[in-house]
């Protein structure tokens, strides 16, 4: 494993100087633990740093833009492609940066970056609510990357996901300037530092709007869940710069700026729910049951073949007749 670039020693030393009081590590040990995130690929990187607010967020991409060294952002990193690693600076979630504040009797809530979904979920519970977004690994997922990689998961489609259901944001930006959508001070401050950006976004969004045949695409694209690249569906949604620009944020990764804090409205919980297991004939009977279902309410419909049941044969919880299946 190469030692610490002289570029990043650099960065190291400037860091420590500084009022900065997080963790800095360069060792071998937690290098190499924190090359890997859920997905199958490696970047070792060269330093990691830990932050638990936002003033040090904000001080530390300050002075990664003026030396021009790349950061990567990484939460809980269950991630399965590869977001949450960097062989640069990895900007590491402090577990404890962790609070919340549940707002207007839980129709919003306001969570720091840090905070794992499935614990947001919990506060939420006792009155009758839950966030919108439901990611497999909600349970260990921190909210800051959840809304960073739109994910969603199986129930929540694309009506209650990070972008359809977001409220407001703190962001800070790779030059270390902020923005707080909840805020008007905020707000009229950043209109008046950036007005170019302001403009652009204005301009891209007309653009985009004007065009018939890309408003036609991105609407299509984006009618179902679709994760893949920005959401670009911001600048046909929105007319405010402030609203395209926080929407850009969800699903952007990381790439346009760090979620410092974001609010999220809440979904009703509800207490009867059931799940059912129906075997069919063939695939086409199955996909058009699917179809059907989806025309209810059914908020979600997973399809195993033959393959996929037979893996679990044997297993306590799986009824016998799976196993007598052709």
């Amino acid at each position: 494993m190469e030692e610490v670039s002289k570029k990043h020693l650099d960065f190291i030393q400037k860091l420590k100087i500084s009022e900065y009081d997080s963790h800095i590590y360069t060792d071998k040990l937690r290098r190499i633990a924190f090359a890997y995130d859920a997905s199958c690929y490696q970047l070792i990187p060269q330093v990691i740093v830990v932050v638990s607010n936002h003033k040090q967020v904000r001080h530390v991409l300050s002075l990664a833009n003026q030396l021009q060294i790349a950061i990567t952002f990484r939460a809980a990193g269950t991630s399965l492609s590869g977001q949450a690693i960097s062989d640069s600076v990895l900007l590491v979630i402090d577990n404890k940066w962790d609070k919340y504040n549940i707002l207007e009797n839980a129709v919003k809530i306001r969570m720091d970056p840090g905070l794992i979904a499935g614990n947001a979920n919990k506060y939420l519970q006792v009155y009758g609510k839950k966030i919108g977004p439901d990611p497999s690994s909600i349970a260990s997922a921190k909210i800051g990357g959840i809304v960073a990689n739109n994910a969603s998961g199986m129930c929540c489609g694309i009506a209650h996901n990070s972008y359809n259901t977001l409220y407001g944001m703190k962001l800070v930006f790779a030059n270390g300037d902020e923005l707080d959508t909840e805020d008007k001070d905020s707000i009229r401050h950043f209109k008046a530092r950036n007005p170019k950006l302001i403009a652009e976004i204005i301009k891209l969004s007309q653009k985009v709007k004007q065009d018939t045949e890309l408003s036609h695409l991105i609407s299509h694209k984006y009618r179902l869940k679709n994760t893949t690249g920005y959401g670009i569906n911001a600048l046909l949604d929105f007319t405010d710069p402030i609203d395209i620009i926080m929407h850009l944020i969800v699903g952007s990764e990381g790439t346009l700026g760090f979620i410092s804090s974001v609010s999220l409205y809440t979904r009703d919980l509800h207490v009867n729910k059931a799940t059912g297991l129906y075997i069919f004939d063939n695939i086409e009977l199955a996909c058009n049951a699917t179809a059907d279902l989806s025309n209810i309410g059914v908020n979600a419909v997973e399809l195993l073949d033959r393959s996929s049941l037979k893996s679990l044969q044997g297993n306590s919880c799986i009824p016998l007749f799976i196993e007598k299946l052709n």
